[in-house]
């Protein structure tokens, strides 16, 4: 008997050294929303917001009508974010953008995706979400690739830090 109890202790203290069992997960970190600004776009945020939520799991994005991480409003002009920090800023959903024919839950995708960490890569590729209004306005896909979600999972997996950055959506 105390020959198995031994054997079991050295067992699963080999287990957990080696990383096998027992590693706990870190819970993903909550970033609040408020998107009371953001006029008849508000259903389009919150799209936005889900797509980040259904494609990472390091970070999960919760609408609130009080104070926010990341604040969203509503212009004429086009779709911007403002970044102060990982996590935390504005953006701006620009009605001309949605005037000139881009989708606006990709567009709600594009910009919190540099909430999230992540620059425009203007790539011209509808498969690349951070290509933005370069990939044209025939482009629906509010979804992040591969690499954007990889990027996403790495910022919030340790304590990433991003500059404070303006990012303009222009054509």
């Amino acid at each position: 008997m105390f020959l198995r109890k031994t054997i079991a202790v050295v067992a699963s203290a080999a287990a957990l050294s080696a990383g096998i069992a027992g590693t706990a997960e870190a819970a993903p970190r909550t970033l609040t929303y408020n998107s009371s600004g953001a006029g008849e776009f508000q259903a389009a945020v919150d799209q936005g917001a889900q797509v980040w939520n259904n494609s990472v799991v390091n970070v999960r994005l919760v609408k609130t009508t009080g104070a926010a991480n990341i604040t969203v409003t509503v212009d004429n002009q086009w779709p911007r974010a403002y970044v102060s920090s990982l996590g935390r800023g504005r953006w701006v959903m620009g009605r001309q953008a949605v005037n000139e024919g881009h989708d606006t839950v990709r567009i709600s995708s594009h910009e919190f995706g540099h909430l999230l960490g992540l620059p425009d890569r203007r790539t011209g590729l509808c498969t690349d979400l951070m290509s933005g209004a370069s990939a044209g306005t025939s482009c629906k896909n509010p979804n992040p690739n591969t690499r954007e979600k990889a990027e996403v999972e790495a910022n919030f997996r340790t304590a990433a830090t991003v500059q404070a950055t303006t990012f303009v959506d222009a054509a």
